[in-house]
């Protein structure tokens, strides 16, 4: 069998997508899941994933793109960060010190919901590995776990050749192959490739050809992401994707799915790359 992860992102996002990853979780769906702690609902949340402590890697989703890290007074939407990076804002100067601050900031309120360490570190729309961002964030790991038995691992959000689209392309654009060079310096684990990537669209028969792809391209020991919900929130630009997804996911068609590819769905703590 080929081991894999599969990771739900935005923990917390809405009171939809909380509840659908526990539910996909305890059903033994899902083997990771990501939380946004700059909502106000990680606090509450959280105890939905109580029962799944030690069956699942729960990780923190880097926030600086979302409306939580608005109100945090740090956000930028993607374009205007993707621009800071490229510019070097995120990191000359004392906008080191301050990007640093931030990723702390979301690590301190991991860690005091979760009163443990974050089993993984990822992004929302991929920021973990932004130019300044990514030197921070390292850093930040190195000094809080670098001594540590059990570091978080990193995602590198890079497709394998076989599964790279335009917009995957675009994403390990971004930082990709230097992240993973600084945290192998670093002594930091790396999960090796991300698949999931797409736009959203489509009916629930293209989610699944998607996903059925996905099992047969990923490497071992990669991670795909999904962005699954109960139901669509009103406020959610891919609610109905998220929904599509909750639905598969649960299905016995995913069932099937994962035993033509010979895939076992695995913690990514025991996994990755070191």
């Amino acid at each position: 069998m080929k081991p894999l992860v599969l990771c739900a992102d935005d923990f917390a996002v809405h009171g939809e997508a909380s509840r659908g990853i526990a539910e996909l979780a305890q059903q033994g769906r899902l083997s990771a899941t990501s939380a946004m702690v700059l909502s106000k609902r990680w606090t509450q949340d959280a105890a939905l994933l109580q029962d799944l402590r030690g069956h699942i890697d729960v990780g923190l989703h880097l926030d600086w793109t979302s409306e939580f890290a608005l109100a945090a007074g740090h956000g930028l939407s993607l374009s205007a960060a993707m621009l800071k990076a490229a510019l070097g804002g995120f990191g000359r100067g004392a906008a080191m010190a301050r990007t640093r601050e931030v990723i702390e900031r979301q690590l301190d309120a991991f860690e005091t919901r979760w009163k443990a360490p974050p089993d993984h570190v990822d992004g929302h729309q991929h920021v973990q590995q932004f130019a300044g961002i990514r030197e921070a964030l390292v850093q930040a790991l190195a000094r809080r776990y670098g001594s540590s038995g059990a570091k978080p691992y990193l995602r590198i959000s890079r497709a394998p050749g076989s599964a790279a689209d335009a917009k995957s392309r675009i994403i390990a654009a971004m930082g990709a192959r230097a992240l993973e060079t600084l945290a192998t310096r670093a002594g930091l684990p790396c999960a090796p490739a991300l698949l999931g990537v797409y736009d959203f669209s489509g009916d629930a028969q293209r989610y699944a050809r998607l996903m059925e792809g996905w099992l047969a391209q990923a490497p071992v020991h990669s991670i795909i992401m999904c962005h699954a919900a109960q139901a669509a929130a009103s406020a959610d630009a891919i609610g109905a994707a998220r929904a599509r997804e909750f639905a598969y996911l649960g299905s016995a068609a995913f069932d099937a799915a994962l035993a033509r590819a010979g895939v076992q769905l695995a913690r990514g703590a025991a996994l990755a790359t070191r």
